[in-house]
Order: C-alpha cells, then structure tokens, then sequence
C-alpha cells in the first residue's frame, strides 16, 4: 500500500472511529480476498495506525493523551537532531524537492483534512530521509505517522496556513544554515502542534469503513 493512501485512510473521518470488527465481514463488503485485508490491516498495524487484536479482529488505534505528549516530547528530540544534521548541508536538489513539497501543501490546503494532515506529515518525514541516517529515517517515520493519528483523532481543526509558513521558514534556516534558528522554528512548530491536541472523545466506529477507504485508495473499490 503506498504511504499516502495508508494514512489518508486513517485519517478520514471514517476511519478515526475505530469498532473492532471480524475480518470476514470486510471481505464480504469489498469483495476481496481475506488475505488481501489481512495483509491491508497488518501493513497499517505496522505503522501504528491499527491494532490487531487476538479474538477481537481489528480497531483503529487510538493513543492516549498521555502517549501523545510523551510522543511529541520523543519527536521534539529526534528532529532537532534532524535540522542539526541538515542544517547548511541541503542540497540544491534536495532544496528544490522539499520546496516542491511545501507547494503541494499550499495546494491542498482547499481540499480535505486528511490530505493536509498527511502531507504536513510528509514534510517531516521528507526532511529525515535527507540526512542518510537509516535510524533515525525509521523512528521518525513511525512518530510521524502516529502524530497524525492523535491529531486527527484529538486535534483541532488543522491549520494547514499555519503548517505552510513554518515549513518554509524552517527551510529558509536550513538553507542558510541558520542552525540556531532552525531548531528554535522547529521547536515552536512542532510545540504547537501539541497544544491543538485535546481530550479524547468515546467514539466508535467500524474497522471495515477503514477498508473500504483502502481498497478505493488501491482501486479495488
């Protein structure tokens, strides 16, 4: 399953719910194989976005509050650790991409939360892949993709505006190799980022909505 269709399944609407289901029952209603949804669900389980549950099927995952501060003060550390390794050290190249990818962001902001969420996300992971470093590329990803989650779950109304503008400041600092500065950019963002979580709501919500999104992202729909 590409990325971006992974995690705007889950974070549609329908897929931040999370009912535990059977698997069988998915099946009937896509019209796919059982292996094909267990291979969807394990795949999202993967990234955190899902949790298996012996007996019990399947829910979409919902952290904490607590885990989600504990989550972001995590990602706080790796990704200053990220600017520090890329700060003066950009490419024109990797420059060019990551600019690209920040006008994307400014295009979807019209569209849809969850694309805005996801592609907010992708800057982070974008910045991370740039540095080489295999370990850190992987815990990233992983708190990326679970900081959507909780945002999308427990969060405020996205401020893609908001997300833009600090993304390109944070480039400009890199760029020139501002590395104080880009910290200090990276530090506030992702601060308020936090501060738009809020206490989880008791909602439930069925597993096989989160498939049926899948298979329409995978063109089985």
């Amino acid at each position: 399953m590409a990325g971006a269709n992974g995690h705007d399944v889950v974070l549609a609407p329908a897929g931040r719910k999370g009912r535990a289901d059977a698997v069988g029952r998915p099946c009937e209603r896509l019209g796919v194989s059982r292996t094909l949804v267990r291979e969807a669900l394990v795949r999202l389980s993967q990234e955190g976005l899902v949790e298996l549950r012996p007996n019990r099927g399947a829910v979409v995952a919902r952290p904490s509050l607590e885990e989600g501060h504990h989550l972001f003060t995590t990602r706080l550390a790796l990704e200053r650790l990220v600017v520090e390794t890329l700060s003066g050290r950009l490419s024109k190249g990797q420059e060019d991409e990551l600019a690209n990818h920040i006008a994307a962001e400014e295009a979807a902001r019209a569209g849809n939360g969850s694309a805005s969420i996801r592609l907010a996300g992708e800057f982070h992971s974008l910045l991370a892949s740039m540095t080489g470093n295999a370990t850190l590329i992987r815990y990233v990803n992983e708190l990326v993709a679970r900081s959507s989650l909780i945002l999308a779950l427990y969060g405020r109304p996205h401020s893609s505006e908001c997300a833009v503008s600090e993304h390109r400041e944070i480039l400009a600092m890199l760029s020139a190799g501002e590395t104080a500065r880009a910290v200090h950019l990276m530090g506030h963002h992702l601060e308020s980022i936090t501060t738009r979580a809020v206490l989880p709501k008791d909602t439930n919500g069925d597993i096989r909505d989160v498939l049926a999104s899948y298979a329409m992202a995978e063109g089985l729909g």
